[in-house]
């Protein structure tokens, strides 16, 4: 018996290919661990670390900020459990810095607003600053290109002569 007028379709249960449209997460505890290694690769490679230093002896800080005196110290939350990449030392040895700004000594710069005349302001870039990027990028990379075709076109000619 068909069914008369606008009503809802009946028991279709949706049971087609099912397993499409399950998801699991058993990737789920290695996509934490991978996760943590990211996070401690990053850090060691974006900033220094500034809580310790490796070398008690030395009071100035290294002239390039990104690599400190010595490798980086980390200390464990918990003593009693030790994971991997924690430092074996005694950590009471080791120098620790009080403050960042005794770390990182910030310059202070002038706040002050200093007026300029409009005749030293830099000339407009004709076409706008974007085309000019833009054409630029362009040049950069068919240079190659175009260097190959002027090269065989005078390979052309000399082979006409």
């Amino acid at each position: 018996m068909a069914i008369k007028h606008n009503q809802k379709l009946i028991s279709t249960h949706l049971r087609k290919d099912w397993q499409r449209r399950v998801r699991t997460h058993f990737d789920q505890p290695g996509g934490k661990v991978r996760r943590r290694d990211a996070r401690r690769a990053k850090a060691a490679a974006v900033a220094p670390v500034l809580p310790t230093f490796s070398d008690p002896s030395s009071d100035a800080l290294p002239s390039s900020t990104t690599a400190v005196s010595g490798p980086a110290v980390a200390s464990p939350l918990r003593s009693s459990r030790v994971k991997k990449g924690d430092s074996k030392t005694d950590l009471s040895k080791v120098e620790t810095v009080t403050s960042i700004s005794a770390a990182l000594p910030i310059a202070v710069a002038d706040k002050t607003i200093k007026e300029i005349k409009r005749s030293d302001l830099p000339a407009a870039i004709e076409g706008g600053a974007y085309r000019k990027l833009r054409l630029a990028r362009s040049d950069a990379r068919l240079a190659g290109v175009r260097e190959k075709r002027i090269r065989d076109k005078a390979e052309a000619e000399a082979a006409k002569k």
